[in-house]
């Protein structure tokens, strides 16, 4: 999520490279993230070669966000 945060959209190969997992690993990754809304998916062809595309939800940006500000409260609260 926090690639496509930092991203309009992003494809799957882009995706497996930056992450360094195996296209099954990172399938299931984003069909779960699909499954809650979090993220919707375009599939499109550049020449003859398919390519998929992710793009963040605004369900999926409010999630991550809470996800985000969860975390910084946890830090704070353990810093005292």
């Amino acid at each position: 999520m926090s690639i496509l945060m930092a991203n309009e959209q992003y494809d799957f190969n882009s995706f497996k490279e930056i992450l360094e997992v195996t296209d099954g690993n990172l399938a299931s990754h984003l069909r779960n993230l699909e499954n809650q809304g979090y993220i919707q998916i375009e599939k499109t062809f550049v020449g003859r070669k398919p390519q998929t595309n992710y793009q963040a939800t605004k369900d999926g940006k409010k999630a991550f966000e809470a996800h985000l500000e969860f975390l910084e409260n946890l830090i704070k609260s353990n810093k005292s």
